[in-house]
Formats: structure tokens, sequence, C-alpha cells
């Protein structure tokens, strides 16, 4: 009787424990489940207020188009929005920036509509990357990376020979890139060059020229073959406080007539493209959405989105 008193405990103790061990585990599962819901909920209104942000920004642009024939930092838009908690005590944080894509050099310039490679855009390039102290042959490199032809540009390009010879093997696109990204493809660019060059590049279409009112001092002396303007950032800023500097006139007076006649297409006063970073904060949910926004006769749209990183 002992003995089977003593069997009975034991079985009764082992059922115990997996009714624990099954109650925990349908708690967790609860648990898990009942945050991935409030997980995705929260992601949900993040995307919609970053919506709501978009929505301003294009507001803003519209009424900009009706005040100004230029587009320069001393303007509305250029203004930070936020950090602002949306509704006071509920924990719904927005902050939102408008940056001028135009004021960045557009690397699909580096060829023309028929994806032709342009040299003298090429020469432009180089000279942002010496300034920047990076090697001039990725000018070329990335020119072949996106012209329609399939030929390599000297001895400094590369086709898909090249490209097939990595591992993995892929192939150039000979097309205009949607992102500055893309410079990661080149075989040993490295993430470091990728840091420093990247907040002087932008990848809109063909053909979309610069404004200088926006453009980094760095840049406008690469293409105008300047040093004047990326000497010193500080007071290039501070003269841009009460608005367009340097103006189209101004790089004219500067530069020789022959370059000019190339140059003066490739800039510009007012620009169409915006880029937009909008970040949400809503309890511990943390949303980055990036927008690339155009503005035309009819209003303004959204033309490209990526969610955490830009």
């Amino acid at each position: 009787m002992r003995r089977e008193r003593g069997v009975a405990m034991l079985t009764a103790i082992i059922l115990v424990a997996l009714a624990t061990i099954v109650a925990a585990a349908i708690a967790f599962s609860n648990g898990m489940t009942a945050r991935r819901t409030s997980g995705a909920f929260m992601f949900d209104q993040g995307i919609q207020f970053a919506a709501a942000a978009e929505a301003m920004a294009a507001y803003v642009l519209r009424e900009d188009r009706k005040d100004s024939e230029r587009d320069d930092y001393s303007e509305n838009w250029a203004r930070p929005y936020g950090p602002i908690e949306l509704i006071p005590g509920s924990g719904i944080w927005l902050e939102a920036r408008l940056d001028d894509a135009q004021g960045r050099f557009n690397v699909n310039n580096l060829i023309n509509g028929d994806g032709v490679a342009r040299p003298e855009v090429i020469q432009q390039f180089t000279r942002l990357l010496e300034a920047l102290q990076l090697e001039s042959k990725w000018a070329t490199l990335l020119a072949d990376w996106i012209d329609a032809d399939v030929e390599p540009n000297g001895f400094e390009g590369g086709e898909d020979t090249l490209y097939l010879a990595q591992n993995p093997a892929y192939r150039a696109p000979n097309a205009p890139i949607v992102s500055v990204s893309e410079l990661l493809a080149l075989p040993g660019f490295g993430i470091e060059r990728y840091q420093r060059l990247a907040p002087y590049l932008s990848a809109l279409p063909p053909g979309t020229p610069l404004n200088v009112c926006t453009a980094a001092g760095i840049v406008i002396d690469a293409m105008t073959e300047e040093h004047e303007y990326g000497l010193d950032p500080e007071r290039l800023a501070k003269s841009r406080e009460a608005g367009c500097f340097p103006t189209k006139a101004d790089l004219q007076a500067k530069i020789p007539a022959d370059q000019w006649q190339l140059l003066q297409y490739q800039i510009t006063d007012r620009s169409e493209y915006f880029r937009l970073r909008s970040f949400v904060g809503i309890g511990t949910m943390e949303l980055a959405l990036y927008s690339l926004l155009k503005r035309e006769t009819t209003g303004v749209r959204p033309i490209l989105r990526t969610y955490g990183t830009d």
C-alpha cells in the first residue's frame, strides 16, 4: 500500500508539473500574441501619422509655389517640424523635415536621356570625389553602371565582365538608378566611402538640374571648377539666411562664357523634387519614413517611399 501511495503521489506531481508547463506556454503564447497585435496596431498608426506628415509637407510646398519664384533654405518649407506630441499625454510624437533633393549632385545626370555617358558631368563628379578625398575611378565606374551600352568606358570603366566575376555574380543594370545606395554594388566601394559621399548625392531623373540656392558649397565648386563656396560651409549658411546664394547671376559673372554655355542648363534656382524625413514614436514603437516628393503644376505627389533606411 505504501508503494502504491508513493507511485500515485509521484504521478500527481508529474501531472501538476505538466499542467504548469502547459499553462505557462499558453500564457506566454497569449502574451506574445497580444504584443504582436499591439505592435502591428501601433505600426499602422505610425504609417497614418507619417502619411499626415506627407500631406502637411505637400500643402507647404504648394503654398510656397504661390509665394516665391525661387526655392532656398530661408523659406517656410525648410523649417523643421517638431518633435511635437500630437495629442497631449498620448505619448505619440512626430518629427518631420523637408530637404531639397535638387540641392545634391544628381548621379543620373552622368548619362543623357538616351543613356549615353556625358563626359563633362563625369568630370564634375570626379572633382566632387577628389574634394572628398576619394578615388576618381568611381565616377567612370558609376557612369558605366547606369549607361545604356555594355562597353567599358576606358581602363577605369566596368561592365558585366567585372560584375560577373564577383561572388555572387550579378550584372550592371545599364539604366538610371533609384537610390544612391546602389553605389555599394560597385566592387570595393565600401560603406566608409558611401557614408562620406551619400550626403551630397541624389538619384533623380536624368536632366534634373542642381538648385544652386540649396546645394552644398562643395557640390557647387565641383560643378563650376571654382574653389570658393566649399571652403567655409558656415559662412555659406550664414549668407543664405536672407535668401538664395549664390544666384545664377553670381555664377555667370565668375565663369567664362564658353563654360557657362554648358553649365547654365545644369543649374537652376527652383526645385521640383524634395525629400521628406518623418519620424513617429508611439510608446515603444518608432517608425522612420523617407518620402521623395515631386511638386507639379497640379499639386505634390510622392513618387518613392522607404521605411527605416534612407
